[in-house]
């Protein structure tokens, strides 16, 4: 007979099914009434075994709301000139890159100050990528590449070769960029790219990227899920360093 308690056997199980992916990443546990069943054991057998994984971090129990697998932490430093995707793949977590679409187009409006006078130089690669953070889609985000940088990587698969990356091989030189955070809601058709309820919250990411002559490399547009991510600030006495973190 074993002499493993119960309770430690269920949570060992659990430990597994969270650690192999059967539970993801802030995704819902079945309700402990549905668990307890399953297992065969009382509630007070269950709820001891939950507490040996909220113990060890791998649960976070929300009062009225369920039992969640406890959200993976992902920073996105902000005083870098690494890409969102470039700094989360550092981190070692799995990002999956969609590529919506991919075409030189005329720049828009807003853009064109930035850009040279020639007509060619009034054209930009557009890239409009999906970001899959842990298998769902977290980050909406539409990039604009100038020349003649453009033509350069406009045959690069996007899916495997990150964009600073392809800008870096075609000789840019990435020399300074600003960036302008700012809450907002998802609209209506970004949500349908995101799966996410129109409204929800978000963090819209304005990124202009310059070379050392102080010419526009890329300008990104990104639209961040709100419950995904919050900025974190390190104050220090010579800077200041702001960081994304990922709440799943």
């Amino acid at each position: 007979m074993s002499s493993t308690p119960r309770y430690r056997a269920i949570a060992d199980d659990l430990t597994h099914k969270i650690k192999s992916g059967h539970y993801r990443a802030g995704e819902a546990l079945p309700a402990q009434r549905e668990l307890s069943a399953s297992y065969g054991v009382t509630m007070m057998t269950l709820r001891q075994a939950l507490q040996v994984l909220s113990g060890e971090g791998l649960i976070v129990q929300r009062a009225g709301r369920g039992t969640y697998v406890t959200p993976v932490s992902a920073e996105y430093p902000l005083d870098t000139l690494r890409s969102l995707g470039d700094d989360l793949r550092r981190q070692g977590h799995p990002l999956r890159t969609e590529v919506l679409s991919a075409a030189i187009r005329p720049a828009p409006r807003s853009l064109t100050p930035l850009l040279g006078d020639a007509p060619a130089e009034r054209r930009a690669l557009r890239l409009a990528r999906v970001r899959h953070l842990l298998g769902r889609p977290a980050v909406h985000q539409i990039s604009w590449i100038a020349e003649p940088h453009a033509s350069a990587i406009k045959g690069t698969d996007f899916t495997e070769t990150p964009l600073y990356t392809a800008l870096t091989d075609a000789g840019a030189r990435v020399h300074r960029a600003t960036e302008r955070v700012r809450p907002a809601l998802l609209t209506a058709p970004i949500a349908a790219r995101l799966r996410h309820p129109a409204g929800s919250p978000v963090f819209v990411s304005e990124r202009a990227t310059y070379d050392d002559q102080g010419a526009l490399i890329v300008m990104d547009h990104a639209t961040i899920l709100g419950e995904w991510m919050e900025i974190r600030a390190e104050r220090k006495a010579t800077d200041l360093s702001l960081h994304w973190v990922s709440q799943h």
